[in-house]
């Protein structure tokens, strides 16, 4: 009887043993996890600031005679509709196309810099909430999806036009560019609360950087792990 206690007595401690060491082990890993995804923030962080700088030292001069801005996340705003689009149509107005002129070639020269940081160019299209004369709101919502689009999807043409005779730099275009509609899924709001429907009606040029990506790698290679280990 004694022999066969302590044996049972070696067989959990032995079992204590092992998932003692899968807990140190799975510890280590998400240590190990939560390193990678600090650096990758911080690499992201010091990325986004050193674009910032960049963008501003490079426009700022002209934001002022575009209606434009530059955002804390690197977007750029271009905040005048009369001088963007004519009211419910999507052909870029003169005004807007020569400050396409002006800016694109500028901005893709700074963007490239930043290359293996940078997973999407997005030109977005907003609107207000209005259309016509129309109450239903589900009208208004799709109507403007297709404007937004149709209006986002006209600016990268034409700033991708802007580039007919480098091929590098349309090469590297098709892999980034994007066209994206979202209505008035985004509108801007005065203080009070009440829509602001001239705000709200503009095209956006934002960055869409690699971090998001590389996170998820990390934790999808952290829950293969950890399932091996089961």
């Amino acid at each position: 009887m004694s022999k066969q206690y302590l044996s049972i007595a070696d067989l959990m401690s032995g079992l204590m043993m092992i998932f003692l060491f899968i807990a140190i082990a799975f510890m280590i890993n998400v240590q190990r996890q939560n390193d990678a995804m600090t650096k990758i923030a911080l690499i992201s962080e010091q990325a986004r600031k050193n674009l910032h700088h960049d963008l501003s030292i490079e426009f700022k001069p002209d934001l002022k005679n575009w209606n434009a801005e530059i955002l804390k996340d690197n977007t750029i705003r271009f905040k005048s509709p009369n001088v963007l689009f004519q009211t419910g149509k999507s052909e870029l107005g003169v005004k807007f196309k020569a400050i396409l002129n002006i800016f694109f070639p500028r901005y893709i020269k700074i963007i490239q810099t930043y290359s293996n940081e940078i997973k999407a160019i997005q030109i977005e299209g907003h609107t207000s909430s209005d259309w016509l004369n129309s109450t239903n709101i589900n009208i208004r919502y799709i109507k403007n999806v297709e404007l937004s689009q149709q209006r986002a999807l006209s600016t990268l043409k034409y700033c991708y036009s802007l580039f007919a005779n480098q091929t590098q730099q349309r090469n590297w275009l098709q892999q980034v560019l994007k066209a994206n509609g979202l209505s008035f899924s985004k509108r801007i709001f005065n203080a009070d609360g009440s829509e602001n429907a001239d705000k709200s009606r503009r095209v956006e040029f934002k960055i869409v950087t690699k971090a998001e990506e590389k996170l998820h790698q990390i934790l999808k290679q952290s829950q293969k792990e950890f399932a091996e280990w089961q």
